[in-house]
């Protein structure tokens, strides 16, 4: 069976990002920000454009539901990662994103184990989009660091941010983030929790039913 645009769009967000991580942390590629921020800002448009496109066409598929936000949450994460290996990302926002990365990733295959799909909701995508800019920003304002202390005094630049630096910067948007990170998660985790208790709910109706349903029939049999 041939793969749909869409769902190859997604996959191509999970390629692009060890390519990413690549030149991010190549220290000695230069204007490795540069060119990691065009590599992401790919991988960001595929984001914007695979859902459109399965939208549009009406190819939106269970398999599409679940490898995207999984995608969104490869190449968000492994940038989180890196950021926070060059001291760029406090560790508790990273703690804070996985933490809830799992908690829906759990709730996730829960309701598949019981034949339902959660896609995400609008709180965990604007929390998505929040992340890809403000990485995208953060990544620009390193590449403008790396062209200031390269071209320039290094002692004068370094003057200039002795008050705030690139990392509170960093830090001061990817807090937002985590913010965003909490509230997504726990309105994905109440709606969640709904859909699969009435899910549970039909099935257990149906069950019982469906014993009805042999018992009345063997009963009959006998008589």
């Amino acid at each position: 069976m041939k793969m749909n645009l869409p769902n190859q769009l997604t996959i191509a967000r999970i390629i692009i990002t060890p390519f990413f991580l690549a030149a991010l942390l190549w220290e000695a590629l230069p204007h490795r920000f540069l060119i990691a921020t065009a590599i992401y800002a790919v991988g960001a448009i595929t984001d914007a454009v695979d859902g459109h496109l399965a939208r549009k066409n009406g190819q939106v598929t269970n398999f599409g539901k679940l490898l995207d936000p999984i995608a969104d949450k490869i190449l968000t994460t492994s940038a989180l990662l890196a950021f926070m290996t060059m001291g760029l990302c406090n560790i508790w926002i990273v703690m804070i994103v996985l933490a809830r990365e799992f908690a829906v990733a759990s709730v996730r295959m829960i309701a598949a184990a019981d034949g339902v799909v959660i896609p995400a909701n609008k709180w965990g995508k604007a929390k998505t989009v929040s992340q890809m800019t403000f990485t995208i920003i953060i990544m620009l304002l390193c590449e403008a660091d790396y062209i200031a202390v390269t071209s320039f005094s290094k002692e004068l630049f370094a003057a200039a941010n002795t008050w705030f630096t690139l990392p509170h910067i960093s830090n001061l948007l990817l807090w937002i983030t985590a913010a965003l990170t909490v509230v997504s998660g726990a309105i994905y985790l109440k709606d969640s929790k709904n859909v699969i208790f009435t899910n549970q709910q039909t099935a257990h109706c149906y069950n019982r039913k469906l014993h009805f349903d042999i018992l009345f029939r063997t009963f009959s049999g006998i008589m």
